[in-house]
C-alpha cells in the first residue's frame, strides 16, 4: 500500500503540470455552468425540478467529455515513460507492475474526480440559487458524479492498455482517439442505423438492449437518465432508458472499470523497458 500511495503521489504532482488537467478542470466548470444556466427552460413541460433537467444535460456532456479527458490523461502513462527511458528505472524498484498501474489510476482518477465535482458543484449551486425546489435533484446529481468517476476509471484503464500496446506516445494517442470515436460516437450511429434497417425486428427487440449495456458509455447514459427522472429530455439512444432495467446498466458501470484495469495489467506485463 505504501508503494501504491508513493506512486500515486508522484503521478498526481506530475499530472497537475499536464495541460490536459487544466483543460479538464476548465471545460467541466464552464460547460456545467452553462448547462445549469440554460437548464430551466423545459422544466415546466417535463414536470421535474430544474436540477434534474440539468442532470440530463450534464449526462449528455459527460458521456462525451469524461472518456475523452480520461484517454488524454492516460494515453502516454506507459508509452511516455518508455520513450523517456524512465520506465526501466521505475521497474527496477521493488514494486509490482500492478501496483504501478493502481498508483497511476489513483492519481489520474483523483484529477478527474476534482474536475467532475467542481463542475457538478457549480451546476448545483446555480440551480439551487435560482430555484429552491432544485434540491430534489441532488440525489440524481450525486449518482451522476460517482458514475462519471467510474466511467473515467474505465477509460483510464483502456488508455493504459493502449499505452502499453503501442509503446510510443504518438501511436497511443491515435489509438485513444480511435477508441473514443468508436465507442462514444460511431457506436450509437451504427446502432441507430441498424434499428432503422431492422424495422422492428429481432435486432430492435432482442439485440439492441444488450448492445447498449455492453458499451460503458451507453450504460452510463442509460443509468443516469433513468435515475434523473428526466428521460423525456433524452433523444436518440437515450430514449431507451425507460425500457431497460436500472440494474442492468448499473452492473455494466461497476464491471467495466475492473475489466479495463485487468486488460491494462495484462498488456503492461508484456512491456519490456
Amino acid at each position: 500500500m505504501k508503494r501504491i500511495l508513493s506512486t500515486a503521489s508522484t503521478e498526481f504532482r506530475i499530472a497537475l503540470r499536464n495541460r490536459w488537467v487544466t483543460i479538464a478542470l476548465v471545460l467541466m466548470a464552464v460547460f456545467s455552468l452553462v448547462l445549469s444556466l440554460a437548464g430551466s427552460a423545459p422544466t415546466g413541460g417535463l414536470g421535474v425540478d430544474r436540477l434534474s433537467v440539468t442532470v440530463a444535460s450534464l449526462t449528455s456532456l459527460s458521456v462525451y467529455l469524461i472518456p475523452l479527458l480520461a484517454l488524454l490523461i492516460s494515453f502516454d502513462a506507459i508509452a511516455g515513460e518508455a520513450e523517456r527511458g524512465t520506465l526501466s528505472l521505475l521497474l527496477a524498484y521493488p514494486i509490482a507492475r500492478e501496483e504501478v498501474l493502481i498508483g497511476k489510476l489513483a492519481a489520474h482518477l483523483a484529477i478527474l474526480a476534482l474536475a467532475v465535482l467542481l463542475g457538478h458543484g457549480l451546476a448545483a449551486g446555480v440551480a439551487i440559487w435560482s430555484d429552491q425546489s432544485a434540491v430534489e435533484g441532488l440525489p440524481a446529481l450525486w449518482r451522476l458524479s460517482w458514475s462519471s468517476i467510474l466511467l473515467g476509471a474505465t477509460f483510464l484503464g483502456a488508455g493504459y492498455a493502449l499505452s502499453s500496446l503501442s509503446r510510443r506516445p504518438s501511436g497511443a494517442a491515435g489509438l485513444a482517439i480511435g477508441l473514443w470515436l468508436g465507442l462514444v460516437v460511431l457506436y450509437d450511429i451504427a446502432l441507430l442505423a441498424a434499428i432503422v434497417a431492422d424495422n422492428g425486428g429481432w435486432f430492435t427487440t432482442e439485440a439492441f438492449p444488450v448492445a447498449l449495456i455492453v458499451n460503458p458509455a451507453d450504460a452510463f447514459r442509460l443509468f443516469n437518465l433513468t435515475a434523473s427522472g428526466a428521460t423525456a429530455a433524452a433523444a436518440g439512444v437515450g430514449g431507451a432508458a425507460d425500457a431497460i432495467p436500472l440494474w442492468h446498466s448499473l452492473s455494466s458501470i461497476l464491471v467495466w472499470p475492473v475489466a479495463a484495469l485487468a486488460l491494462a495489467a495484462a498488456a503492461f506485463r508484456k512491456v519490456t523497458p
